[in-house]
């Protein structure tokens, strides 16, 4: 693994920590939204390897393409239970903290890229 893969990785968990805020958000909203009567689902999220979703109908993969993430949000399942706002929010909460820790991984790499580029140079 060198450098780089080091800021691709880090850069695909920031990602995926973002669409599960996404998730999350419209868990919030529509736990707000619910009613006793219409109460609304909430949806987890479901992650796959790029490479599998080849065979997804609405797949815009290419394999040439550069800097393509490893792991792409492929839906948002219904889980059963009504959206609840606390569980949202500690949803949240965890994503942001691995979103800040991918950022941090991803700074380390930044910066262990740029020594190498100055070893390179020297």
């Amino acid at each position: 693994m060198s450098e780089f893969d080091l800021l691709s990785v880090a850069a695909d968990g920031m990602s995926v920590q973002r669409a599960l805020l996404d998730v999350a958000a419209r868990n919030v909203a529509a736990a707000q939204a619910s009613t006793p009567q219409h109460p609304f689902p909430r949806l987890v999220a479901r992650f796959a390897p790029a490479e599998t979703e080849r065979d997804l109908p609405f797949d815009d993969f290419d394999d040439d393409a550069a800097g393509e993430p490893r792991t792409r949000l492929v839906a948002g399942v219904p889980d059963g239970e009504p959206a609840d706002a606390l569980t949202e929010m500690i949803a949240v909460l965890d994503a942001q903290r691995a979103y800040e820790a991918d950022a941090s991984v991803f700074d380390v790499g930044k910066k262990l890229a740029e020594r190498t580029l100055d070893v390179g140079r020297g």
